[in-house]
């Protein structure tokens, strides 16, 4: 079985509803994590340390989605 990795990144954005990024070339990266329990434990830290920031959004990318897309079960 193979790693399930997930990349955990965040930046400041334009409307908190969304994921439009000001400055991509500023995302920080927070790391890549075997697991989603694990990159999920490193988004609420992110996350729990900007909560006053509203314009400030962490998010969990399932990079194992985008690098082997057929092994992903259809919804």
């Amino acid at each position: 079985m193979s790693s399930k990795l997930h990349l955990v990144f965040g930046g400041r954005v334009r409307d908190p509803q969304t994921l439009d990024f000001i400055d991509p070339s500023a995302l920080e990266v927070v790391g890549v994590f075997p697991d989603y329990a694990s990159a999920e434990k490193a988004w609420r830290a992110a996350a729990q340390r900007t909560v006053d920031d509203a314009e400030m959004r962490f998010v969990v990318v399932h990079l194992h989605r985008l690098l082997e897309p057929d092994l992903v079960k259809p919804a």
